[in-house]
């Protein structure tokens, strides 16, 4: 799975689920996934947001497959939370629907 593909999957993810925040996905070099929740919108665009998960690409497909537990990604570092904690909280109704 690429970059454009997980951005399909997770606009189809966010359609009517109600997440109302914005959130960045940062990979590094593989690039980046922007949810304008408000806007129902997803793209690869570099833009504010109330929160930043910087994670590599790899270990994001773990996470969306249910490979990875969420809880210790973070704990290891596999992770990071830029912002507003709460909000990437939120995310696990997202994640559950990329299963």
């Amino acid at each position: 799975m690429d970059l454009a593909e997980v951005t399909n999957r997770i606009q189809s993810a966010i359609a009517g689920s109600g997440f109302d925040k914005k959130v960045k996905f940062d990979f590094g070099s593989v690039g980046k996934i922007f949810i304008d929740g408000p806007a129902g919108a997803v793209s690869n665009d570099d833009a504010a947001a109330d929160a930043t998960v910087t994670v590599a690409f790899e270990d994001f497909l773990k996470l969306a497959q249910g490979a990875l537990d969420p809880m210790n990604a973070f704990m290891s570092g596999k992770l990071k939370v830029g912002g507003d904690m709460s909000v990437a909280m939120k995310l696990q109704s997202i994640f559950a629907k990329l299963r």
